[in-house]
């Protein structure tokens, strides 16, 4: 099955091509670096090298402190960090600047991995979450480079698509992977697909372990004081298309029985800002943009903030926190980073990419989740007319947040004895 796959792969590269050359056309970042993907242009390291492969966003902030500590740790040793989207490469840019090397993870086709490790030289390979790529896990076989899946996660919905390729995921799984899963549900998972047993266990999610800027609630509050003064105030965060009609609907009937109420809007991609900016012009919406530093007067409707990296800032702003990416069947983004702020928080019914989470934050009403922007509407009135509740469920989604802490040591101490046989002690 295996060679089925590889052909498939060298099939697929023409259209996988198309596909970023087509994104190219609207946004640079995807014009950039470009030969990366195909097997050129990657930086050339003197090996061996720790490799952290994180897809995107969320995945390259849960890994900060990670690297911080291999760092600490292995001072010596170069640490690259790959992703697959452009929004991820900036983040681990601003995160890291030139500490790390960066590069975009290869295709899957054997040309293109063979160059890639030939040009990096991994020592380890550290794989965050669920991304299973069986050439590229093959080629970590052959080369004897050990392959650590850091809080890995299968859902239940995944594991039936896994079981159609079921042969080539257990020869996949038995290159002899370490997994360190972030439940003993996803580690009974994994078992089922072909993972070694005792090479299986759980460690917890180190998303939990991620640090807040130091003084970021008092520089949120400064910018509520500045920008938005004493108005009630909810965020929409890492809003999709199709996504902010829903949230701006559900601001309109707010505003009809909350008049001074304001959004903030924070699309999920760079490459939409301007697309959100015509949509509220289209639809006469009153607004204010991050970057013009302008702010808002008592007629303002919508701040809408076209800038990376600000998030946690504008959580912090805000009384009720909506997650995107679950009004649309996108997945959802992270719960923790409001969470952690102690913000109530609210998401659609979309959550499949975080589902373990959020199912911790339901099932305790640390969270709600509503089907629609009728929903959404009547759940904030709700919230901004009882201080009680909303209160109590910034209080429950942040002992949540403090109680799972720790998966970062748990998963450093499983780590440590691959790490000696490939750098020595």
């Amino acid at each position: 099955m295996r060679l089925a796959y590889v052909i498939l792969s060298y099939f697929l590269a023409p259209v996988y091509a198309l596909y970023w050359a087509f994104r190219g056309l609207t946004d640079n970042a995807y014009r950039e670096r470009f030969g990366q993907r195909f097997g050129f242009a990657y930086p050339q390291l003197s090996g061996p090298s720790i490799w952290i492969h994180a897809v995107s966003v969320g995945e390259v902030q849960a890994t900060a402190p990670l690297v911080r500590r291999l760092m600490e740790r292995y001072p010596g040793q170069q640490i690259l960090v790959t992703t697959v989207t452009p929004t991820g490469a900036a983040r681990a840019r601003a995160l890291f600047g030139d500490s790390v090397a960066h590069s975009y993870i290869p295709f899957e086709t054997p040309f293109s991995i063979n160059r890639f490790f030939t040009a990096v030289k991994p020592g380890i390979a550290l794989i965050m979450e669920t991304e299973i790529w069986p050439n590229l896990y093959h080629a970590c076989g052959n080369r004897g480079v050990p392959l650590v899946l850091v809080s890995a996660r299968i859902s239940p919905r995944s594991v039936g698509n896994y079981r159609r390729w079921l042969p080539l995921f257990r020869e996949t799984l038995s290159y002899g992977i370490v997994i360190a899963a972030q439940s003993d549900a996803d580690a009974d998972r994994f078992r089922s697909l072909g993972a070694n047993p005792s090479r299986t266990a759980v460690t917890g999610n180190i998303k939990f372990d991620f640090e807040l800027p130091v003084g970021l609630s008092e520089k949120g509050l400064a910018l509520r004081r500045q920008s938005f003064g004493q108005r009630p105030v909810w965020i929409a965060a890492s809003t999709h298309e199709g996504e902010e009609e829903q949230v701006l609907d559900a601001h309109a009937a707010l505003r009809i029985e909350i008049p001074d109420a304001l959004l903030i809007l924070v699309p999920r991609h760079p490459d939409r800002f301007n697309g959100v900016a015509t949509l509220l012009e289209r639809r006469h919406v009153s607004h204010v943009v991050r970057t013009d530093n302008t702010t808002c007067s008592a007629q303002t409707e919508v701040f809408l903030v076209n800038t990376m990296g600000e998030l946690p800032l504008f959580y912090a702003a805000s009384d009720i926190a909506f997650v995107g990416g679950t009004l649309v069947p996108v997945g959802g983004h992270n719960l923790l980073e409001p969470a952690a702020l102690g913000r109530p928080i609210l998401t659609g019914p979309h959550l499949f990419n975080t589902e373990d989470i959020a199912e911790m934050y339901t099932s305790v009403g640390a969270s709600l989740v509503v089907e629609n922007s009728q929903q959404l509407a009547s759940t904030l009135q709700r919230l901004f007319g009882d201080q009680r509740l909303a209160t109590e469920m910034g209080i429950k989604g942040h002992d949540i947040f403090i109680r799972n802490r720790g998966a970062l040591a748990r998963f450093l101490e499983l780590l440590e004895p691959l790490m000696k046989e490939v750098f020595g002690p």
